[in-house]
């Protein structure tokens, strides 16, 4: 994609996020972070992996076969290469990565209380980072904006984070009133390149309004979903639920200015369905493959919203997870 410059610095608050205000949206207190069952109590090393799906560890080291060692543990590779049987030792992972997807294209700058949902998702995914880092985690995740996809890889330290919090930041601004001269990039896209980057076991959020929710994005979305604890969070506006009343409103794009006739029980009810059936739709996977599904309405209150016990609570039991075991590592 052509890399574009940011906007105007002085955009006002609500339309752009802050650096400042992202920094500020640290939570009060120590956070009890997204683990439903943790085991282990301290908060430098991380207490999450054998809770979660998979083995809950991490390769460590190979040494010779002995009588009695799990043979889905031989090290095939190692084995071959010297004749005599190896296994794979593994200790128990320290810390759980965290992945979160921030949308920031086009559909997202767009909102009637408070904020743009691209502002929106950008709070949201700093609470969340915030709240992980505080409780162990290391935390990364993908930037989607009109004109690119960029990923951070999972930071625990304090210049790491703060590089995370900068770009959603800045996600915002990017290419602000700027009309995309190529195709925006796809959802589909972020979710694949989130899964190359999630490790079995890894937390994962998602903040967008799902647009493009597509058959591409429900397959890689499921598929991230066999080996991630993945949350998805459906950003809307109360205007894109449900026409207004009835009559004829102004709305621009910062540019142009067009008339929204809300007039018409037809066009009232299929404008209605539209979105009814999006977020049906990203509502039946999360439930089908033991996501959590939690919508976030501009101007609502985030920090109430995104507390780890309520949105435990909205996750409700949950769909049986099945093993992971990445055909590519079997032979590591």
């Amino acid at each position: 994609m052509t890399p574009h410059n940011h906007a105007d610095p002085d955009l006002p608050r609500g339309l752009v996020a802050g650096l400042d205000e992202l920094i500020a949206a640290r939570p009060d207190g120590l956070a009890d972070g997204f683990d439903p069952g943790r085991r282990v109590k301290t908060r430098q090393l991380g207490n999450y992996r054998s809770v979660f799906r998979g083995r809950g560890m991490e390769f460590d080291e190979v040494r010779a076969y002995q009588p009695g060692d799990d043979i889905r543990t031989i090290d095939w590779r190692v084995t071959a290469r010297t004749g005599q049987a190896y296994t794979k030792l593994f200790q128990e992972e320290r810390e759980r990565p965290v992945l979160v997807l921030a949308d920031a294209r086009t559909s997202m700058r767009f909102g009637t209380r408070d904020a743009f949902k691209s502002v929106l998702a950008a709070r949201a995914a700093a609470i969340l980072t915030w709240t992980c880092v505080a409780d162990g985690d290391r935390v990364g995740g993908v930037v989607l904006t009109p004109f690119s996809i960029t990923a951070h890889r999972p930071e625990r330290s304090r210049s790491g984070v703060l590089h995370f919090v900068k770009a959603l930041a800045d996600g915002t601004r990017i290419g602000h009133g700027v009309t995309p001269s190529e195709a925006e990039p796809r959802l589909a896209d972020a979710l694949l390149r989130l899964r190359a980057a999630a490790r079995p076991g890894t937390l994962v959020f998602l903040i967008t309004d799902f647009r493009d929710f597509d058959a591409a994005a429900a397959r890689e979305l499921g598929r991230l979903a066999l080996q991630c604890q993945v949350t998805n969070l459906l950003v809307f506006d109360r205007l894109e639920a449900a026409l207004p009343p009835r009559g004829a409103y102004p709305v621009s794009d910062g540019d142009a200015v067009a008339l929204l006739d809300a007039d018409g029980a037809a066009t009232r009810a299929a404008y209605a369905r539209r979105f009814a059936e999006r977020q049906a739709a990203v509502e039946l996977l999360s439930r089908q493959r033991g996501m959590t599904f939690l919508p976030l309405e501009t101007g609502c209150d985030l920090k109430s919203l995104l507390r780890p016990e309520r949105m435990l609570r909205a996750a409700g039991p949950q769909a049986p997870r099945p093993q992971t075991h990445r055909p590519e590592e079997s032979g590591r």
